[in-house]
Formats: structure tokens, C-alpha cells, sequence
């Protein structure tokens, strides 16, 4: 820790850090899903790193802790530790960002499976930080006092104890009395780490007998190896064993890591003769069968656009319904919606040409976006309507609403820029902005030609199948 502290001072936006060696530290929302609160063992700690303010760097901390991450892995590495890089979530906080959870009936072999998945995470390019929630195998010594060989030499079995809690523990030897200090502070009295590094070290220790003589511990001592319980995680009442992982590559959404993985993880064979369901939604209904759920980022992205996807076709009904209350046509809602496409001939690119996500914010972009097009075609055939009563011909309405209604849907769409564009470098609405900005554009120069001409399509097509209102007739003729 104190190494890769060493090498954090180097890097040229952290300001400071602290280090949490033995103990949590203080935690946020994140944390406190990630379980960092438990962390109270001598083999774990924290580093909390603190960056410089946006507007004195370059770089966005994504961007810095993909710089670091190797070198810190190469510090791990040589002291065979295990290092992960917590940023601050985007979003909802996950257990990870690639979470595979395995269920099934013989929680050995959930182990295996687990261990087989755990190397394809590491295989698979793009995936950092694999790990899993199993600790490894460690032992355990449990020291038990032969009385009747202490009793032969004249010690007692309390001073046995108390001499082993003195060396291991360390006992309290009195008060340092500082002015300067509010309060006193203890004298700890143990062996030092070189005498107590061991459970041979301690054997080494030496009492004395009734007789004046010295008796080695070892003689008057067994030790038995013990390992240490594992701890078994549970979800729905089910054993469960978890393979987390996360993205940072050129690809760092999650579906694609995944979808490479599948293929990979359909491979693996079972003895009971099929192959592991993988769930993308739902739990495991139950642990008969050996299966697999994916959860992390995936799970929170998936009901996003699901929720999202319904709202939308919500969306869609209802303008339709709307525009055909006011138009009393079933055709001129198709007209007019046809304008909704049309922005994802922007949003796509866009996204691509600005190296951003389509994310859920992209999404609602997207959305809300719907809404703005909409009525820029609705003001094109409301156009179109009025000329035809005033007794313009159709084609000559058609072109005239394409050449007078273009200034208001141009400002439409300068307001829609200029308001969404002080969020288009933040790293979270981003995708907001740019789903408005180049979906409103593109809509704009695709909309303001084909509204008329569908438009005068549909309204030709109808007059030659006699589908005309009388009102309609009348302005055909």
C-alpha cells in the first residue's frame, strides 16, 4: 500500500490521498453495496485518492484510472495481491460492473464452475479487476495446553495462555504519561514480528520450570491445523458464488464483454450432460440445475431501456391517437410520426463521431425528442391544410409549406441546440444532448422534404380511390 501510495504522488491530477490499512474507509452509496464497510482485516486496505478540480485537468478520472491501473496491478502482482479500481458510478451503484452469479445444487461444484468462468473473465480482452467472492484456503492453528506434561514441570496452564497472549496479542504494561497529550497512552509489551512470525517461531519460546530449569513450549503444547471457514453467500434463499470483473478497453460497455463471453461459457462441460443456462434478467427460480445469472451494470442497463423501450411505444400511441382526434385521419398520423426516424439518421452518428455511448440518457434524449419533430411536421401539414382552403392546388400547397414553414422549425431547432448545448460535455448528459442536438438537425432538413411530399402522396392516392372528405373533394377539384 505504502508503494502504490509512492507511485500515486507521481501522478500529475491527484492532489492527495489516504491510506486505510486494517480497517473501512469512510464509505459512500457505493461502499456501502460493495460491502467496503466490513473490511476490518490486516489484509485489507483502502486507498482513497483525491483528483484535481475539472477545470485544472484534462482528463475526466475514467481516463485517469485506466492510466494507473497498470501500474498498480504491477505492484500488486509482485507481492501477490489482488487490486481493483472503485470510480465513482455514473449511476445507480452495482456490485461491480460484470457480475456472473452461479446457483446450483453442489456448492463444490458451483466452486468449479465458478473457477472455470473466473479464467474466462481473464481471457477475455477489455475485462480488469476479475475476482471473486471466495476466500482462499487458509489454516488455522488451535493450540491446546497439555495439563498433565505442564503440571510434571510445575507450570500452570493460565501462564501458559498468558505467555502465548503476550507474545501473539501483546498485554498492557502500564501508562505513558505525556504533558502535551489529553489522554494517557498505553504501554503495549508483545514479541517482536521476527519472534512471532510463525507458528515455529513460537515454539521456540521458553518457560521456567518449579526447578530453576527452562522447558521449551513446544513440549508442553499441540497444535492442531484448523482451516478456516469460507464464507457462503446466499441470494433468494439460494447458495450463490460471485465472479465480478470490469471493462477498459475500446469496448467498456458491458454487452459487449459479455456476448464474447457467452459463446465461451456454453462451452463448458458439465458431467450431468448440459450446458449452463445463463439468465440475462431473472433469478433462478431454482438451485436443481446448475445456472448462471448476469447481473452488475448489464442488469441496471437492461431495465433501463426495457422501461424506457415501453414508455416509448406509450409514447407513440399516444401522439398517434392525439394527431388523429385532431386531423380525423388515420393516414396523416403516419405522415406526420415519420419525422420520428428520421432524428436516429443523426443521434447514430452523432454518437459515433463525439466517441460517446448511446446510454440511457441517449435515450431520453431520443424520447423527448420525439415530441419537438412532431410538431414541426404537424406545423407542416397544418400549413398545407390552410392553403388548401384558401384554394391553393395541392402540389403548389405542398411546396409552399415546405419553403414558408422552414424558418420556424429552423429556430425550433437553433432553441433546441443552443439550450442543450451546456450539457454536452458532461460526462453523464452527454448523451441527452447529443440525442437532442443532432436528432433535432437531422429531423429538420429530412422532415421539411418528405412530410410534403408523403403528404401529397397519401392525399393523391386517396383522391384517386375515392377516400376523400367532402371538404377534401372540394379542394381537389
Amino acid at each position: 500500500v505504502m508503494e502504490m501510495g509512492d507511485y500515486l504522488k507521481t501522478v500529475n491530477e491527484v492532489t492527495d490521498y489516504q491510506l486505510y490499512v486494517g480497517t473501512s474507509a469512510p464509505f459512500n452509496f457505493n461502499g456501502l453495496v460493495r460491502h467496503y464497510y466490513l473490511r476490518s482485516s490486516a489484509h485489507q486496505a483502502d486507498i482513497q485518492v483525491n483528483l484535481a478540480e475539472k477545470g485544472h485537468r484534462k482528463n475526466q478520472s475514467h481516463d485517469i484510472a485506466k492510466r494507473v491501473r497498470p501500474a498498480l496491478k504491477s505492484i500488486a502482482d509482485r507481492y501477490h495481491a489482488r487490486v481493483k479500481m472503485a470510480e465513482v458510478p455514473p449511476g445507480p451503484p452495482v456490485l461491480s460492473t460484470l457480475v456472473a452469479e452461479i446457483y446450483g445444487p453442489d456448492y463444490h461444484r458451483q466452486k468449479q464452475i465458478a473457477a472455470d468462468i473466473m479464467n474466462i473473465f481473464k481471457e477475455t480482452p477489455g475485462v480488469v479487476d476479475v475476482d471473486w467472492y471466495m476466500e482462499e484456503t487458509q489454516p488455522r492453528y488451535k493450540i491446546e495446553v497439555d495439563s498433565e506434561k505442564a503440571a510434571l514441570h510445575g507450570i500452570s496452564v493460565a501462564r501458559i495462555n498468558r505467555t502465548l497472549e503476550m507474545a501473539l496479542k501483546g498485554q498492557q504494561a502500564g501508562l505513558l504519561h505525556q504533558p502535551r497529550e489529553k489522554e494517557d497512552v498505553p504501554i503495549l509489551m508483545r514479541l517482536p514480528l521476527s519472534a512471532r512470525a510463525g507458528i515455529q517461531r513460537l515454539k521456540l519460546l521458553k518457560l521456567a520450570s518449579a526447578d530453576g530449569g527452562l522447558v521449551p513450549i513446544s513440549t508442553l503444547i499441540n497444535v492442531l491445523n484448523i482451516p478456516v471457514d469460507q464464507s457462503i453467500y446466499h441470494k433468494n434463499l439460494m447458495p450463490v458464488v460471485y465472479v465480478i470483473g470490469d471493462v477498459a478497453g475500446v469496448k467498456e460497455s458491458p454487452v459487449y464483454a459479455i456476448l464474447e463471453m457467452k459463446k465461451k461459457i456454453d462451452a463448458i462441460q458439465l458431467p450431468e450432460g448440459y450446458q449452463i443456462t445463463q439468465h440475462t434478467a431473472n433469478i433462478p427460480s431454482s438451485d436443481r440445475k446448475y445456472e448462471m445469472k448476469w447481473d452488475g451494470e448489464w442488469h441496471i442497463t437492461y431495465e433501463v431501456f426495457r422501461d424506457l423501450g415501453i414508455a416509448f411505444a406509450v409514447v407513440l400511441v399516444l401522439i398517434f391517437v392525439l394527431v388523429v382526434g385532431w386531423f380525423q385521419s388515420f393516414s396523416t398520423p403516419l405522415v406526420i410520426m415519420v419525422a420520428i426516424p428520421f432524428s436516429l439518421i443523426g443521434i447514430l452518428p452523432a454518437h459515433w463521431a463525439l466517441g460517446a455511448f448511446f446510454s440511457a440518457t441517449s435515450m431520453i434524449g431520443f424520447i423527448a425528442g420525439a415530441g419537438i419533430v412532431v410538431r414541426n411536421s404537424i406545423i407542416l401539414v397544418d400549413f398545407i391544410e390552410l392553403r388548401l382552403k384558401e384554394g391553393m392546388p395541392l402540389d403548389l400547397a405542398v411546396i409552399d409549406a415546405g419553403a414558408v414553414r422552414f424558418r420556424p422549425m429552423m429556430l425550433t431547432a437553433a432553441a433546441v441546440v443552443v439550450g442543450a448545448s451546456v450539457i454536452l460535455f458532461d460526462p453523464i448528459f452527454q448523451g441527452l444532448a447529443i440525442s437532442l442536438m443532432a436528432g433535432e438537425v437531422a429531423s429538420l432538413f429530412f422532415s421539411r422534404m418528405t412530410v410534403p411530399i408523403l403528404y401529397f402522396l397519401d392525399k393523391r392516392w386517396e383522391f384517386a380511390h375515392g377516400n376523400l372528405t367532402p371538404s377534401e373533394k372540394k379542394w381537389a377539384e
